[in-house]
């Protein structure tokens, strides 16, 4: 196959993916629709991102520049479209952030032209990913993210120890960002920053999740909150905690809100991945939970469980057995848009309802945290049915 036969058959290849429609799949939990179809992936990527299209330059047609991974999206719905601020990572494990665009929310993603030009600050970034977009009532989109930086400290030989930072950025168009002095706490290391929508008492609530080490959350003791009088430079000078992690549960090793919630009439809606320790490793699933629309630091109702874990294909990838999110887009008909990576590889959707998200969290019974109690839980349910049934 010569050069023009080969782009010939790479572009035919490619818009068949990038025109490829999405089916839900039935009939699914009551709860949300899975899609058969992953969103977004590697293969959807411009071609001019990994290959020379010179055949001077490149007459084999290699990949200059292959593409990894597309996942760990934030989220946001924009001048019509439903965007995509996608960690892409490249074969060199460097993530950067590219935006991609959907008519529907659900199929033809389409990146745009350039990935995400991201400002540094005067400690550079090794690497950045997982951002979490805002737009705030002050009239800015914020980009909250993972700065990764070799950590300083590390003993002579360690090439692998690191240092989590939250860098924030904010930009009025999505194209040209403002990079922000990276968050300041009283924890070591931060992941998982999230900023509320709205100011709170006239300040801004930030979500963070306090952490000893760059993976282990160590005495670190969940979701985290705090206050900052600005966001440049944001400062929170105390830390307190959301929402616990717990023994024996989903969440015992670590957890960490995912996307800003969502405003409802009932409450904030939040959606936070949990981490639990297996024989096979790690296993990440997702959670959910309402807070108070006062005050949103006040959990309200909050399912036991899992709200969404990781099931057949979605088991393999880079990271195995995971699930994460770090986005979703309620619209204004009330259809909510949760897009969700597996296993740090490719990334989901999964379609909702305020209303159905709503009910979930209100009327799903909550964790007693002992067997027993998840004994009664059913067979109360089982009683109720039986009942019914005469």
């Amino acid at each position: 196959m010569n050069f023009k036969e080969r782009l010939n058959a790479l572009k035919a290849e490619k818009e068949v993916l990038l025109n490829r429609s999405n089916e839900i799949v039935l009939p699914g939990n009551g709860i949300y629709f899975r899609y058969k179809n992953p969103v977004v992936t590697a293969g959807h990527v411009p071609l001019f991102w990994e290959y020379d299209l010179n055949p001077e330059n490149n007459p084999f047609l290699m990949k200059r520049f292959p593409i990894n991974a597309t996942f760990n999206a934030g989220a946001i719905k924009w001048k019509g479209k439903y965007l995509l601020v996608l960690r892409v990572e490249g074969a060199d494990r460097k993530s950067f952030f590219a935006i991609a665009e959907s008519p529907d929310g659900i199929s033809r993603f389409t990146f745009w032209d350039h990935p995400v030009t991201m400002p540094e600050t005067g400690n550079p970034d090794i690497n950045v990913y997982d951002m979490r977009l805002t737009a705030h009532e002050d009239g800015w989109i914020y980009g909250i993210f993972c700065s990764e930086r070799k950590d300083p400290f590390a003993p002579k030989g360690d090439e692998s120890s690191a240092v989590a930072s939250a860098g924030i950025a904010r930009s009025r168009d999505l194209v040209n960002w403002e990079r922000l002095p990276d968050l300041v706490t009283p924890s070591p290391q931060q992941r998982n920053v999230v900023l509320h929508p709205e100011f709170v008492q006239g300040k801004y609530l930030i979500y963070t999740r306090p952490q000893d080490g760059f993976i282990e959350a160590g005495s670190g003791g969940g979701i985290g909150y705090g206050y900052s009088d600005s966001m440049n430079p944001a400062i929170i000078e105390k830390e307190l905690i959301l929402d616990e992690k717990r023994y024996h549960t989903v969440y015992e090793i670590k957890n960490g809100l995912g996307p800003a919630p969502i405003k409802t009439s009932k409450g904030w809606l939040h959606l936070a991945h949990g981490v639990r320790n297996t024989a096979a490793g790690l296993r990440y699933v997702l959670y959910l939970f309402l807070t108070d629309l006062a005050d949103p630091t006040k959990i309200l109702y909050k399912p036991a469980g899992y709200f969404l874990a990781p099931e057949g294909d979605e088991r393999v990838g880079d990271v195995s057995n995971v699930v994460f999110s770090n986005g979703w887009i309620a619209d204004e008909n009330g259809n909510v848009f949760i897009y969700y990576a597996s296993s740090d590889t490719r990334l989901h959707v999964a379609s909702s309802t305020v209303e159905q998200l709503i009910d979930y969290a209100m009327h799903t019974c909550a964790d007693g945290f002992r067997s027993m109690t998840s004994v009664k839980t059913l067979n109360n349910l089982i009683d109720r049915n039986i009942t019914l049934q005469g």
